[in-house]
């Protein structure tokens, strides 16, 4: 696509185009591109050099109730989305979006309101699923030495990070700016990142790839807690061992303490465990976090243990020790002073750590950006603001990034959160404020956009756009929601 030039400044050469695609208004030479590389002079018209991508579905066939009375056309044509993505900006931002896409649904008239967002106001949340200590809450990420982010809370058998946001975007020196956009936008279009925690470890993220901690790749996400895999497996364990301690960094459990123990009816082994008790068979701060069995720092697992009561433990009881992911276990078996013996492994019990694993899921990364949209590329869409924003909290409108479903936060202004492993490949950009670029998406019935104020006159038919527009077509992922079903419709194609 091409935009009408700026008014030119006095002083700027006059073949010369400043670019008003963002704020860093770039004054672009005959045939450069501008410091995004995404917008050009060509012959004296500023265009943007990306082509705008467009998203097919795959025509489906409809059986009649009576097959031998259908003929074998299919009966709905392959629609096509108009993605954010290559689409260009509003900047500055009273201008209507790029793309007012009119189609048709099931014999509705949508409309779907096509631009990509610079956003200063954006993060990426990274899910790692490892047992591994990565870092304490609130430590710095860094990024080729620059600070980029901060470690958040540890959810159940993953590590989470937050990269960007407008602090370091902004708030920082020029260089953490331009790194952490930098990142950002690698992040965003699928690449690795060697990230670097204070106090912490060495981490390797891609979305859908599993992490590397410390060179090392994760394999396996937790089955649960130590407790929980208790729970999980006791009446499995139940006559092939005397007492199994799983050990974990967070809640380590101990079978004939635990209640499922108990329920079983198994005797007191007289094991005594290191840590803070919590309920019967569930014990915090065995060891320190770290890298070793259970994401503690132990290598030996006896080290955890600090005797057997005589008055319970007797020789040749069996004893499991086992992490939660079962890549760490080993057998033991008391010897005459009641010392555990490391001892071959029964076949019943390997199953059973066997099947641990085997109910672990892939250690994988998962990137979702997180952004503000909720500010002036709102009035690419209508010239009242606020109006979009109450459509979408009254689910009129469905928001999109490139097509992918985003999940829209409560609260005021329209805070969107998407995968990025659903996004088209290269939907992210950035600029040299700096800041990410990122496609956007709002869709409603066209008498809903009349009703917010929208620019109706501005609206054009997907034949439009690709007969007038330079675009390329892929693939619509299969197994996503289509976006042109209208929320608010109680008929239609499910979502």
């Amino acid at each position: 696509m091409s935009l009408t030039p700026s008014p030119q400044p006095a002083n700027m050469a006059q073949d010369k185009i400043q670019c008003d695609a963002c704020p860093v208004l770039c004054q672009i030479s005959p045939g450069r591109l501008g410091a995004c590389d995404r917008w050009g002079n060509v012959e004296g018209v500023l265009k943007r050099m990306d082509p705008v991508v467009l998203m097919a579905r795959e025509p489906r066939a409809l059986v009649a109730s009576d097959p031998a009375q259908w003929d074998g056309s299919i009966i709905n044509p392959s629609p096509i989305f108009v993605s954010g993505v290559g689409s260009g900006t509003t900047y500055p931002d009273y201008k209507p979006a790029p793309f007012i896409v009119g189609s048709r649904h099931e014999g509705m008239d949508m409309v779907t309101v096509v631009t990509e967002g610079i956003f200063s106001y954006c993060s990426f949340k990274v899910k790692i699923d490892t047992d591994r200590y990565l870092g304490p809450e609130q430590a710095t990420v860094r990024y080729q030495d620059e600070a980029v982010g901060h470690v958040t809370t540890i959810e159940y058998g993953s590590q989470f990070l937050s990269i960007g946001g407008v602090h370091h975007l902004t708030g920082g020196s020029k260089k953490e700016g331009r790194v952490t956009c930098e990142l950002m936008e690698r992040l965003g279009n699928g690449g690795a990142a060697e990230l670097v925690i204070e106090g912490g470890a060495t981490v390797i993220v891609q979305s859908g790839a599993a992490p590397i901690v410390n060179g090392v790749p994760e394999q396996r996400m937790r089955v649960g807690c130590g407790s929980a895999t208790i729970g999980i497996f006791a009446q499995q364990w139940l006559g092939h061992v005397d007492e199994v301690v799983v050990v974990d960094d967070h809640i380590t459990g101990v079978l004939s303490e635990h209640q499922a123990g108990r329920c079983l009816d198994m005797p007191p082994s007289g094991l005594k465990i290191r840590g803070k008790k919590s309920t019967p068979g569930r014990y915090f701060q065995v060891a320190n976090p770290g890298t070793g069995w259970g994401g503690t720092d132990i290598q030996d697992p006896l080290s955890i243990i600090e005797r057997f009561d005589p008055r319970y433990a007797q020789p040749g009881m069996r004893i499991l020790m086992v992490s939660t992911t079962g890549e760490h276990a080993q057998y033991f078996v008391l010897d005459e002073a009641l010392t555990p013996q490391a001892a071959p492994m029964p076949q019943p019990v390997a199953q059973v750590v066997e099947r641990i694993g085997e109910n672990c899921e892939p250690a994988i990364c998962t990137v979702l950006f997180l952004g503000g949209a909720g500010g002036s590329l709102r009035a690419g869409v209508t010239d009242n603001p606020v109006r979009l924003t109450r459509s979408i909290k009254q689910s009129l409108t469905r928001v999109t990034c490139g097509g992918a479903p985003a999940y829209v936060w409560p609260g005021g202004g329209i805070t969107v959160m998407v995968d990025v492993a659903r996004m088209p490949a290269g939907s992210f950009g950035s600029v040299p404020t700096p800041a990410i670029v990122a496609p956007i998406e709002f869709t409603m019935p066209l008498a809903d956009y009349a009703a917010l104020g929208g620019h109706v006159s501005r609206v054009q038919s997907v034949e439009d756009v690709m007969a007038n527009h330079e675009h390329r077509v892929i693939a619509w992922p299969a197994g996503e929601p289509w976006p042109l079903v209208p929320l608010a419709s109680p008929a239609g194609e499910s979502e």
